[in-house]
């Protein structure tokens, strides 16, 4: 009956006494606990309130469950509850990177013409003080220091996801900014100094399209499907390249076929890079695809 005493002695000890991140892990190991590293994500979204909603008149009722049965299933495919979640989402452009803190957080319903009852959902997740200051004292290491933000509410990055993920809002979120100039480079770099947050229990997560074009989004044309058939392809086989090649790839992302065609702007795409820069050399793989009203849509998963 001792040696559960002993060991959270000895990691409290470390904790304190070394007080570095990478050391603790090393005493937590000496004393037989865990510290399983949790792996990164980048989720489609969908449009708007998209999940609870009927399709509009013309597209068939089923359209959004495959996105829908994916994002259901990530708890059981990472395989362990997070502490909390850190979310980038393709909705929150800032200046300086910025850090959303919320005791209890409100929603903001960033989208337009949809069904009434769609600006009634809830979702009454807390935020996390702990986690919240973890990313400042991170991305301020890293020379990157983050402003807070106290007023915004979760936007439908986050919420609408969210609700299928964890649907009854039991793990605290956190939410961080994207930078206006979506800079690819600086992006993967956020996610980088964020990395050590994986062996703390956070899942860090990214929210957006893989493809968004509005313009052409409900649009038949051949060619636009063609072209995002091009740059899933590319994405894909970039997502899985070695940790150093992958971000080579991805901060020349505009380079690659069908590239701004699937995206005109890259808000979108860009927490991608924070995610696959929080996942160091850790293997990324394609957990998602499928073709919705001509264009790919898929998501990926590190580690």
């Amino acid at each position: 009956m001792g040696r559960p005493v002993q060991d959270c002695a000895l990691a409290v000890f470390c904790r304190l006494d070394l007080g570095y991140h990478a050391q603790f892990v090393q005493c937590m190991e000496l004393a037989g606990m865990s510290s399983s590293r949790l792996p990164t994500l980048y989720i489609p979204h969908g449009g708007g309130p998209c999940f609870f909603m009927d399709p509009f008149p013309g597209y068939p009722p089923t359209l959004w469950d495959k996105m829908a049965a994916y994002l259901r299933g990530i708890p059981a495919a990472i395989g362990q509850r997070p502490k909390a979640v850190l979310v980038i989402s393709g909705h929150w452009e800032c200046p300086q990177p910025t850090v959303l803190h919320a005791e209890k957080h409100t929603l903001l319903f960033d989208y337009y013409g949809f069904p009434e009852h769609t600006y009634r959902l809830t979702y009454p997740a807390v935020g996390s003080a702990q986690v919240a200051m973890r990313v400042h004292e991170l991305l301020a290491a890293a020379g990157m220091p983050a402003e807070e933000e106290r007023e915004r509410g979760l936007d439908h990055g986050v919420f609408v996801p969210f609700k299928l993920i964890y649907p009854d809002a039991d793990v605290p979120i956190v939410q961080l900014s994207l930078l206006h100039n979506l800079d690819p480079g600086i992006h993967l770099a956020m996610g980088r100094a964020l990395a050590p947050m994986r062996d703390e229990g956070v899942l860090i997560v990214g929210s957006g399209n893989s493809y968004h074009n509005l313009r052409e989004f409900f649009s038949p044309g051949k060619d636009a499907g063609a072209l995002s058939a091009q740059f899933d392809a590319w994405l894909g086989a970039a997502v899985e390249s070695p940790g150093p090649e992958r971000e080579r790839l991805l901060t020349h992302w505009h380079e690659a076929p069908g590239a701004r065609a699937s995206h005109p702007r890259s808000e979108h795409l860009l927490p991608l890079m924070v995610v696959a820069g929080a996942a160091g050399n850790d293997a990324g793989r394609m957990v998602y695809r499928e073709q919705m009203f001509g264009k790919m849509f898929s998501g990926y998963q590190f580690g």
